[in-house]
């Protein structure tokens, strides 16, 4: 499946969830609901998976965790605050370039209306 695909059934999942439980939960919340949601389709779901660093040849794996990592193709890292942050979007960025994935997306369950929170 290409990772178009993948990310258009991931907003599909983040708007049916925002739809029936709104913004103001805890980030953790959504990221179970969400890993929940998208498994029960069929795609695999790995939760707080750790993105290796390397420097200097050596890799550090406690440097970062995505969020959400489905088929192995599409990063998915979640918010639930009032207002993304400059440092959310390079977070994303930084995971897509360590991590060698081509889409990413950041889905801040915080917004009033989900379409405003995805990115």
């Amino acid at each position: 499946m290409h990772e178009n695909e993948i990310a258009k059934i991931i907003v599909h999942a983040a708007y049916q969830i925002h739809v029936n439980l709104g913004p103001g939960l805890l980030e953790s919340v959504y990221e179970s609901i969400l890993a929940y949601d998208l498994r029960k389709t069929g795609l695999q779901v790995d939760r707080q998976r750790p993105i290796p660093l390397v420097y200097k040849g050596i890799q550090f794996d406690e440097g970062f965790r995505a969020d959400l990592i489905v088929e192995d193709k599409v990063i998915v890292e979640l918010k639930s605050v009032e207002q993304l942050a400059k440092v959310h979007y390079k977070h994303l960025l930084t995971y897509l370039r360590l991590a060698d994935k081509r889409l990413g997306l950041l889905i801040n369950f915080g917004e009033a209306l989900i379409k405003d929170g995805i990115h």
